[in-house]
């Protein structure tokens, strides 16, 4: 049995900084980590640091059912050493990232990133009508008047949520439009 008290304690101090730098500088240009170091691929340290905390939350379990294996420990600790050491750096880094170039204000997001995020926000769009769907007939089926209230909420608040993603979506196919013109 090995103790994980004092990586855990690292990681909730990890996470104080990260969410302080996060409010101060706001996303990244691009996402902070590579891929192979972080599933998350965040623009911001407070998921990739918590992406760390869920690996040891795991390592916990497994060692409490009694079902850890010496060779996936050690690449789990491995992994969760590298991350930590990579948030570490970034954090360390910060005065150096302040002082580079900001993104020009003319700068064009390439062309394949708004197809990607098009899709991404029409998959949003498809998903929360058929929720708002999905609310909409259990209101009809509600007997109680607070029940039918909280889903009538609900139900608004969905339908901002699908105005809100038509808006984000007229305004990447608008940027697509716009890049394809220009060549």
């Amino acid at each position: 049995m090995f103790d994980l008290s004092k990586l855990k304690s690292l990681v909730s101090q990890l996470q104080l900084e990260a969410a302080k730098v996060d409010r101060q500088r706001g996303e990244a240009y691009r996402p902070l980590f590579d891929e192979q170091l972080f599933l998350c691929r965040s623009k911001l340290l407070t998921p990739c640091v918590d992406e760390i905390s869920h690996e040891i939350s795991a390592l916990e379990r497994e060692q409490k059912a009694g079902k850890l294996q010496v060779a996936r420990t050690a690449h789990m600790c491995e992994k969760i050493v590298a991350q930590v050491q990579a948030v570490q750096r970034e954090l360390a880094t910060q005065q150096v990232r302040q002082r580079e170039p900001r993104r020009a204000d003319n700068y064009r997001r390439p062309i394949h990133e708004l197809y990607q995020d098009l899709a991404k926000h029409q998959d949003w769009e498809r998903r929360l009508k058929a929720t708002t769907q999905d609310k909409t007939l259990m209101l009809n089926h509600c007997q109680s008047l607070a029940e039918q209230q909280k889903l009538q909420q609900e139900i608004t608040a969905f339908e901002g949520r699908i105005q809100r993603c038509k808006a984000a979506i007229a305004k990447i196919e608008k940027q697509i439009t716009q890049q394809e013109r220009q060549g």
